[in-house]
């Protein structure tokens, strides 16, 4: 039985029906913790076994991510995610009631129909990545909010249970603060590792980022260290300003271009360079701009040119496409991704 914790995922491998069962039965019990209705249970209950059938029936396979998140509001997230052929025709396929295997919720319609929102993005020869949301409240408690769109995904080595990555995003009217880190190894030492950086980075009230960075290396001495970066976004004056020491990986795209920003070498809690220093990168007006970070368990030379269209998609899917393509799985894995216009 796997611990939920709001913001993490656990990655269930469907390599055959007998897989579905485990899948079924956890998402089932997720959602009756939420709170969610007996009929909302019900709906939840259906999707899961239709994402499950369609990733054996027409890819032999692959995994589904399951978490819960509260961006853009408190809800239950599962992705499915295949190397299978893709749909060919995924407009006649998303209408209620279309199936080509006659299960029991009659199709990807039947997800759009039952999720409170749902997207499936999928490329021939590539494969497909099925995103829905079953938000705990009602929808219209939370009304679209005009702003950044945030999305996360997070996972540990398989077989463990604590995760040596994390996380802390803050948005609100000001701007938005990032951090994301990566203990050294994995498990319950790296997790107290990139915790104690976490609470550092989210209390700490300096603004120079390269002043933050060296709180955060004082805090974490007695840990075994970590490597991790920062982002801070200022809607007034529309730019970021970055740092990072270690191998997170930083990319920020714009439609005209890309640009990877480098860290500093060093380990946080142990040997910080002498000199550090934040970079400044101006936002365009009108321009959407998206920060992708990565940790090292994400191999970085992924290319955008794999996934057309993909950034007219719910940032999730843009998630799930790279990890789909580049997780090692031989360490804890996590993508953040900032989307701003």
């Amino acid at each position: 039985m796997e611990e939920w914790i709001t913001g993490r995922h656990i990655s269930f491998n469907i390599e055959d029906r007998s897989y579905l069962a485990n899948l079924k039965r956890e998402v089932h019990r997720l959602s009756i913790q939420c709170g969610l209705n007996e009929k909302k249970v019900a709906e939840v209950d259906i999707v899961v076994a239709e994402i499950g059938s369609n990733i054996i029936k027409h890819a032999g396979g692959g995994e589904v991510l399951v978490m819960l998140t509260d961006q853009p509001q408190p809800a239950i997230e599962i992705i499915g995610i295949d190397a299978g052929p893709g749909i060919n025709d995924l407009a006649r396929m998303m209408q209620d009631g279309i199936s080509t295997v006659n299960t029991l919720g009659q199709g990807l319609g039947a997800i759009k129909r039952l999720s409170d929102f749902s997207q499936v993005y999928s490329v021939k020869g590539w494969g497909t990545v099925l995103l829905a949301r079953f938000y705990i409240k009602p929808p219209e408690q939370y009304p679209p909010k005009p702003g950044p769109e945030l999305r996360t995904l997070l996972l540990p080595k398989p077989g463990e249970r604590a995760c040596g990555d994390g996380y802390f995003i803050n948005a609100d009217k000001t701007g938005i603060r990032l951090f994301l880190g990566d203990g050294l190894g994995h498990g319950p030492e790296a997790n107290k590792a990139v915790t104690a950086a976490i609470s550092s980075f989210r209390y700490c009230m300096l603004s120079d980022l390269s002043e933050v960075m060296r709180q955060i290396n004082e805090d974490v001495k007695r840990t075994r260290g970590l490597v991790g970066s920062m982002a801070v976004y200022n809607h007034r004056l529309r730019n970021w300003r970055l740092c990072g020491v270690g191998n997170i990986h930083m990319r920020m795209w714009t439609a005209a271009e890309s640009k990877t920003y480098l860290p500093y070498n060093g380990i946080i809690g142990h040997n910080l360079p002498r000199t550090i220093n934040e970079q400044e990168v101006e936002h365009a007006p009108g321009k959407e701009q998206i920060l992708i970070m990565c940790s090292d368990g994400i191999k970085t030379r992924w290319e955008m040119t794999r996934y057309p269209g993909i950034f007219r998609y719910d940032m999730s899917i843009l998630a799930a496409a790279i990890y789909k393509d580049n997780a090692r799985k031989t360490d804890d894995m996590s993508v953040v991704i900032v989307k701003v216009k």
